[in-house]
């Protein structure tokens, strides 16, 4: 693990101050933890999409886009156990209003007295006993006069209507994964898939978490990129263990420290699964979940095809055999994998003489920008101007002629852009330019012409 202490509150610096993350409607005071990606942030987070996308399905010949509705048909999530089951045990401080999960309030206390307490398995009369009986206070202020603890339901519910009296109750996704459950037939009709096949989503999801903090971490809104195997109930065992290190090796591959990466296998499956692991990564709150892998046997289209009244079989083209497939889950957040990589890019390194400078060490490719071009001075704007309109045609770039051009080169650091391209009087001589690298701060002289293929090369992934 790399020396530099890094702390959530020098991440949330670094965004807000250089335009990856900004605090949602910022002007009118913030909204309860919803965040905007600024104009660098929400190129890292298209270029990590793209580079999950790619992996997952370009790559793979047996896997197939979608984007699914946001809305849908309420029975969907009758179907899928949300409307009934999908809540969290809540209690209010009445001394400073502040709500807590009563769950993580046990959890929290086993850990930090060795109790072997699993709160999941308790009712909310048994976590009332013991929060009661072991006096367990309130973190903020330290009080003990909780108020009956409560089920808040967690998804959003808004209403499809002309009128008032004509509106019908409706939900904003709380996952994507119900989308790909639904076109399950849509997508193997019209692509005639064989089993095993996957169908891949990138979509927002939206959850009405009462306590959401730590930054990314946990939103009310967030961007879901999931991949949904489906396969014969024999093969799903080995297509679960290759995904968990498929999935390792993608995150891995982005730039995470293996060091700072563990599997975590799930003690208590849902009554419908047969294996479920995270990978944690360790942030700067400690080792948390990133992605999830899930076997979910038959029970997801079990459900939809009880519910729908629709046959979710299907049939196999050699042996005319008729199953119910299999689903091998893999989801991982866009946002949270953003704050990794943010939390593992970041670093300060003391140069020669002291100097300190920030430098946010992204793979080349999610990188924000990929070049910078810098005219050494605005008298060679012109020349400069030229060659981002050649680059810009085969990347994204940005253009800085403000300040020295070190102010310039330590800006691009801080952002993470792995190669600077400065146009001197020498440009205008033979037509080169000098290339900085980001991380070795080293110089290299080429032809213009040579650039873009030198940093496409560099870029690959």
């Amino acid at each position: 693990m790399k020396e530099t202490k890094v702390t959530m509150e020098k991440i949330l610096n670094l965004c807000k101050g250089r335009g990856f993350v900004f605090p949602g409607s910022d002007i009118y005071g913030g909204f309860a933890n919803t965040w905007d990606f600024g104009p660098v942030g929400v190129e890292l987070k298209n270029n990590v999409k793209k580079a999950w996308w790619k992996r997952f399905v370009q790559e793979n010949p047996n896997a197939y886009g979608l984007d699914a509705a946001i809305l849908m048909n309420p029975r969907v999530w009758d179907a899928s156990g949300h409307t009934a089951s999908f809540s969290d045990p809540k209690m209010d401080c009445r001394e400073c209003k502040t709500r807590e999960r009563a769950d993580n309030l046990i959890e929290d206390y086993a850990k930090k007295h060795n109790l072997n307490v699993v709160p999941d398995n308790m009712t909310n009369e048994e976590m009332q006993n013991f929060i009661d009986e072991h006096k367990i206070n309130c973190p903020k202020c330290g009080k003990h006069n909780w108020t009956p603890i409560r089920q808040f339901n967690l998804m959003f519910e808004t209403s499809r209507g002309v009128t008032e009296e004509g509106t019908n109750k409706v939900y904003l996704r709380p996952e994507t994964a119900q989308g790909e459950y639904v076109n399950f037939l849509n997508v193997q009709r019209t692509t005639r898939a064989k089993l095993p096949f996957a169908i891949a989503q990138i979509g927002k999801s939206f959850r009405n978490e009462i306590t959401p903090g730590n930054f990314l971490f946990r939103t009310v809104e967030f961007e879901q990129m999931e991949l949904q195997n489906f396969c014969k109930d024999e093969n799903a065992l080995d297509l679960y263990k290759e995904f968990k290190e498929r999935a390792l090796k993608f995150v891995e591959d982005l730039g995470l420290d293996g060091e700072k990466l563990r599997f975590h296998d799930h003690d208590k499956l849902a009554h419908y699964a047969k294996a479920a692991c995270d990978i944690q990564y360790y942030f700067p709150i400690g080792w948390q979940e990133l992605n999830g892998i899930h076997h979910r046997s038959t029970w997801d289209l079990s459900r939809h095809q009880e519910y729908s009244g629709k046959s979710m079989l299907y049939t196999d083209p050699v042996t005319n055999e008729k199953v119910l497939p299999t689903i091998i889950e893999y989801s991982i957040g866009a946002d949270r994998l953003v704050l990794a990589l943010l939390c593992e890019a970041y670093d300060e390194e003391t140069l020669e003489g002291g100097e300190t400078r920030i430098v946010m060490h992204f793979h080349p490719a999610i990188a924000p920008y990929k070049v910078a071009v810098l005219p050494l001075q605005k008298n060679l704007s012109e020349k400069a101007k030229e060659v981002y309109s050649l680059l810009a045609k085969d990347f994204m770039c940005d253009y800085d002629e403000s300040g020295s051009i070190g102010k310039r080169y330590r800006r691009e650091d801080e952002i993470g852009t792995p190669f600077c391209v400065t146009i001197d009087f020498d440009t205008l001589e033979n037509n080169s330019v000098t290339i900085r690298d980001r991380d070795t701060m080293e110089q290299i002289r080429l032809p213009i012409n040579e650039v873009s293929a030198y940093v496409s090369q560099k870029i690959k992934f």
